[in-house]
């Protein structure tokens, strides 16, 4: 049976993450204590091969030490993926803001930011485990739903799964990234006028770009890396490993590397996804 925990700090979108699951076809299960996980998992194990667990601080055990022998004790039995949904702490002030509701820590007489600081220490035994992190901050209720959905459907095998991410820095560093690579020095083509507007998923882009020696190094030397380490990275039982690709915009450079990435190690390992972030909130906000 194969078991996905989903947990996260209040406000962060686990309500929306646990309905892509039940979506897909998990059983599901909301605010369940984790004392009873064990209980739920062998009560279940006969008449579902997909279980799906949302935990939040309210869930806890009062002893940090019985969190930690329940986390271990389940992926001997299960297939067990810990996703983890977070979102930097004024943006969780800003959620709760806007919609009025109460912190479930709200009730021991503190601050929303106390409170917030407070759920992150207790909720980070699961945080540690985590498989899967998600930052929402930038992502949109329909965008966390497909994200999650992506990486839930590309998750087919034990295999690791690569991504590949496109981002712009001026926008901010993915949170959820392992590897961070800096493209703002290769040639750039927004100085040029008649591809400005095109991204690198235009052939006109990718054909200047790919006559560039210091694009093509640059792309070959990444490649390298990744391959050599690859082995490695899948005996430590990791299940993603974020590969982000920056230029300053997000529009040009990164977007054609993470694609030549993609297109260059998936011969190798074909368990890779491409997610371009700055592109994505784009069509978002066109469509």
């Amino acid at each position: 049976m194969k078991l996905t925990i989903i947990s996260g700090r209040s406000g962060s979108g686990k309500s929306i993450a646990l309905r892509v699951l039940e979506d897909l076809g998990h059983y599901c299960v909301d605010n369940l204590p984790v004392n009873l996980l064990p209980t739920l998992t062998h009560a279940v194990v006969d008449e579902y091969d997909q279980v799906a667990v949302s935990i939040d601080v309210r869930n806890l055990p009062k002893d940090p030490d019985e969190l930690n022998e329940i986390l271990n004790y389940l992926p001997t039995h299960w297939k067990v993926t810990i996703v983890y949904l977070d979102a930097a702490d004024d943006i969780l002030v800003r959620r709760f803001s806007e919609t009025r509701r109460l912190h479930p820590l709200s009730k021991y007489n503190i601050s929303l930011i106390e409170a917030i600081a407070t759920e992150s220490n207790l909720l980070a035994p699961i945080a540690e485990r985590c498989d899967l992190y998600i930052d929402t901050a930038d992502l949109s209720v329909h965008q966390l739903a497909e994200l999650v959905r992506e990486r839930i459907l590309g998750k087919k095998s034990s295999r690791l799964v690569m991504v590949f991410e496109s981002f712009g820095f001026k926008h901010g560093i993915p949170k959820d990234a392992d590897y961070v690579f800096d493209a703002r020095f290769l040639p750039n083509p927004h100085w040029e006028p008649e591809l400005k507007p095109l991204t690198g998923l235009d052939e006109p882009v990718q054909s200047f770009l790919g006559s560039q020696p210091l694009v093509t190094k640059f792309v070959w030397q990444i490649q390298n890396l990744i391959t050599t380490w690859l082995p490695h990275l899948e005996r430590n039982n990791r299940s993603y490993v974020t590969v982000a690709i920056g230029c300053t915009g997000g529009q040009h450079r990164s977007v054609y590397v993470a694609e030549m990435l993609a297109a260059n190690i998936r011969p190798v390992h074909p368990d890779l996804q491409i997610r371009h972030r700055e592109l994505a909130k784009l069509k978002a906000s066109v469509g």
